[in-house]
């Protein structure tokens, strides 16, 4: 199975294009599944503190890591995976939004995690009514410059919130983490990112799983003897999206990891284009995934 290929941020950080999502995953079980993707070639984990796992994040990584945070790991397992092969990312929630709280939400998480540095650390929701993400984010700024964090940005932002982001911000976003699948292909913010050299980075690659039932998925299945979620996670690496999905099992974990020996050509590319319905598979207002 062929490791994922390694997207570089603006700051010139790397991150594994294809990571392990853990939206919805209790902390009772996020040890185990960590750890389970980290045996199956998975480095790059995404978690938040709305989620209410960081602890167990940390405890996954810490069993097979050459470390010992105070989340948990006991260090006693095989070095064969260091802090510096791990790119770990988590958000601050909407509750902690301005300049203090934000610091404060920080300093909790990697508690949590049990980390010394973060490699990504993002605001999961402008709350606009609330006016505070500028200043949120120059929380962010500050923990970058002061090496705590190695790359910082943003999620679920528009055009509007990028742009007010953006006449104060002196860092520009290294990510944008957004709701992206077949059916909501989210085009323009897309192109908005490239122009500002943001990456796109898709949660809920695969629709909760509505979009693979899509007759037009289904088909391109069948022709390349793939999942249709395979096809879906394919699709999305070759847009240039990091992606992130989630897996319960440890077939899927491994078969969502398994896109990077074939290829989609430019007609299979226009056919899953052309599904695009402008369709969210969840409220976009309190979810994520």
């Amino acid at each position: 199975m062929k490791t994922p290929p390694r997207l570089s941020l603006n700051n010139g950080v790397l991150i594994d294009q294809l990571g392990f999502g853990l939206y919805k995953v209790p902390s009772t079980d996020a040890a185990g599944l960590v750890t389970m993707a980290l045996e199956a070639g998975y480095r790059h984990f995404d978690t938040a503190a709305l989620y209410g796992n960081e602890t167990g994040v940390g405890k996954g990584i810490g069993a097979l890591s050459g470390f010992e945070g105070s989340g948990g790991g006991s260090g006693e397992a095989s070095p064969a995976v260091s802090r510096e092969d791990l790119f770990i990312t988590t958000k601050v929630w909407n509750d902690d939004h301005g300049y203090d709280a934000t610091l404060r939400a920080f300093d909790a998480s990697m508690v949590n995690l049990g980390l010394e540095y973060l490699d990504l650390y993002l605001i999961h929701w402008p709350c606009p009514e609330q006016g505070l993400y500028q200043e949120s984010y120059r929380a962010l700024e500050t923990l970058y410059r002061e090496g705590r964090v190695r790359a910082i940005g943003v999620s679920n932002f528009q055009q509007e919130h990028l742009d007010r982001l953006l006449e104060k911000a002196e860092v520009i976003p290294a990510v944008n983490q957004i709701e992206l699948q077949p059916w909501l292909q989210q085009n323009e913010l897309r192109e908005l990112h490239s122009r500002l050299g943001i990456l796109t980075e898709s949660w809920s690659p695969l629709g909760r799983g509505q979009v693979l039932t899509d007759p037009e998925v289904l088909a391109l299945a069948g022709e390349h003897g793939r999942s249709a979620a395979q096809i879906v996670l394919r699709w999305q690496v070759q847009l240039g999206n990091i992606v992130i999905p989630k897996a319960s099992s440890s077939g899927r974990i491994r078969e969502n990891l398994d896109i990077f020996g074939f290829a989609l050509d430019a007609s299979d590319m226009a056919r899953v284009a052309a599904i695009d319905r402008g369709q969210s598979t969840g409220s976009r207002a309190t979810t994520d995934g």
